[in-house]
């Protein structure tokens, strides 16, 4: 057999035996998983491809007219089927500006969890396979932060970086500046999960064989430690994402977060606050509403995957 056709029937074996696993039945078991999976696929697929997708172009100047501000939605006394979630204040198509704008927020929220679940898995394995004053400096550390509202403190850390960084580059680093914010704020759950479960692995006999044959610790912490203690992590990080999601939200909405010319869901929420008691409902309504079904979906993820990872369970 060629080495493509050995290639193929591994992969088709490794199908076979996730389709035969527990988390897979526990997931058709799960209407509620099912269709927050549906979700939120939907909504990555619409950001990630909104401007093939996208019935306008909200961002191009040349293709928005003014004239069609403040349309109200398809369905109402003076809507247009055209702009079908209605327009704001610049003509802007609201269906499309909410698919650029999830585009947007979803991947600060993605960056900023990758940051934090990285910066947290080094520093807990690292902490807990190391112990001693090392480990009592990180928990310290962890603690203290912890006791500081994350949203507050990524408000500290925004505001020290657009402090340093020239004025004429604020606007090029924002989502940079965003994701570092977010994800420095973040790490300490990370860190202590990781960091207990390390505890209770080097414990066990093939950290202690893979000592006495002379494995490096860096080795013995990043190949036969870490596999085992990414369980809890990638649920921590499925939550974690809906909290950036609404991290990013809050800052933006403060007007500290991503700029006008490039909005978010935050944005967005904010600019049609402007409007909301005179009428234009919509402008803040349905990313307002996108927001939330995003970041439901991805909670019912997270605690499906929680319970699905949990042996006690079973």
């Amino acid at each position: 057999m060629s080495a493509g056709g050995i290639q193929k029937g591994h992969l088709r074996d490794r199908w076979d035996r996730f389709l035969a696993s527990d988390i897979f039945y526990s997931y058709r078991r799960s209407p509620t998983t099912v269709i927050a999976s549906i979700v939120t696929l939907v909504f990555v697929l619409g950001a990630v491809f909104a401007p093939v997708l996208a019935p306008h172009t909200p961002f191009v100047p040349s293709s928005i007219d003014i004239n069609d501000a403040f349309k109200p939605p398809a369905w109402s006394e003076g809507g247009a089927w055209r702009y079908l979630l209605g327009t704001d204040n610049q003509g802007r198509d609201m269906l499309s500006t909410i698919m650029y704008g999830g585009r947007l927020s979803i991947f600060v929220g993605f960056a900023a969890v990758a940051l934090a679940m990285v910066l947290g898995i080094l520093l807990g394995l690292s902490a807990g396979y190391l112990g001693g004053w090392y480990e009592a400096a990180i928990m310290r550390v962890a603690d203290v932060q912890l006791t500081i509202p994350p949203i507050l403190l990524a408000l500290l850390i925004d505001g020290v970086a657009r402090a340093v960084l020239p004025p004429s580059h604020k606007e090029d680093y924002a989502s940079l500046v965003l994701v570092v914010a977010i994800g420095l704020a973040s790490w300490p759950p990370y860190a202590r999960v990781v960091r207990g479960a390390t505890l209770v692995e080097k414990s066990k006999d093939y950290v202690a064989a893979a000592r006495v044959i002379g494995v490096p610790s860096l080795a013995i912490m990043l190949r036969h430690i870490l596999p085992n203690v990414l369980g809890p992590v990638l649920v921590i990080a499925t939550i974690g994402l809906a909290l950036a999601i609404i991290a990013e939200a809050t800052l933006s909405f403060l007007g500290v977060g991503l700029p006008p010319t490039s909005p978010s869901l935050g944005t967005l929420i904010r600019v049609g606050n402007d409007f909301l008691f005179s009428g234009e409902w919509w402008i803040t309504l349905f990313p307002a509403l996108a927001l939330v079904i995003l970041s439901l979906a991805v909670n019912l993820l997270g605690d499906w995957l929680r319970d699905a990872l949990n042996p006690k369970l079973r």
